[in-house]
């Protein structure tokens, strides 16, 4: 895909194609199966106790039997793109370029398809390695609208998997994300702002703000993720998108009364769409 003998520069072909020059230089660091071990129980612990921070989470791990410390509790954290979930307030010192916008969904009543979008990543473990899947989902109706898988936490995953949903299923009014640094890199709040729609952002580990995705996620790698060790990117791909459309048109959900995410999110499009 990218000719490294072509008269056009690197970053040109990258552009041109459609992937940042991040991920053609990129080459997975070899991770320890001690490390993927420790990850994978981590990745547990935080869908069943999102509220654990390094220190809890150390201490489970110790109780389980893993040797290991709080520092290192913290860098697979990072690397994993996960954190506690809780209000705090924020300490971090954020990217200069980077602007957080204000939560917008406070007290507000969601009821139609298209109103609002919200988008997430979260950690993926395979055999021998992880991967990392992006999302867009209507948040009325929870009906996936696009998903991708990459092996790096870049913004422009995040933007190609915006672009998708876009092209597929028009625009909502407000797309919610975390403060994730994909989320709040310059590219991606350009593309949200070129669309017309409001973007809001959760409040830094506020669990109220992140609990609807974080549902998703968990029903995502019960169901499907840790029945199986992926051997590969591509059967990692392959086997989560076929669930995640499998969960759009058959799995119903109690809050939408029985209703799977396909049927909840036909019904519940503007009358407008509907006639268009």
């Amino acid at each position: 895909m990218i000719d490294r003998r072509h008269r056009l520069s690197i970053s040109r072909q990258a552009k041109l194609i459609g992937i940042s020059r991040g991920s053609v230089y990129y080459r997975p660091k070899p991770v320890s199966a001690v490390d993927l071990a420790l990850m994978r129980q981590i990745d547990e612990l935080h869908l069943e106790h999102p509220f654990m921070g390094s220190r809890m989470l150390r201490d489970q791990l110790n109780r389980k039997g893993f040797e290991v410390g709080r520092k290192h509790v913290k860098t697979l954290m990072r690397k994993m793109g996960i954190e506690a979930l809780y209000s705090k307030p924020s300490t971090s010192k954020r990217h200069p370029n980077h602007t957080i916008f204000p939560y917008l969904l406070r007290g507000k009543d969601i009821k139609r398809a298209d109103q609002v979008w919200a988008l997430d990543t979260t950690y993926i473990p395979m055999a021998k390695g992880y991967v990392y899947l992006t999302a867009v989902v209507d948040w009325a109706s929870r009906k996936v609208l696009a998903a991708k898988i990459a092996i790096t936490l870049e913004a422009a995953h995040a933007v190609d998997v915006l672009q998708e949903a876009f092209s597929r299923h028009g625009k909502p009014e407000i797309v919610n994300t975390d403060q994730g640094s994909q989320f709040t890199a310059g590219e991606f709040v350009q593309k949200v702002k070129d669309h017309g729609c409001k973007l809001s952002m959760d409040g830094r580990g506020a669990w109220r703000d992140n609990i609807f995705v974080e549902r998703l996620w968990k029903t995502v790698k019960y169901e499907r993720v840790y029945l199986y060790a992926y051997d590969s990117v591509a059967e990692a791909r392959s086997s989560i998108m076929q669930y995640l459309d499998w969960y759009n048109r058959s799995r119903p959900h109690s809050r939408l009364n029985k209703k799977t995410p396909d049927e909840a999110y036909g019904m519940m499009l503007p009358a407008l769409t509907l006639a268009a």
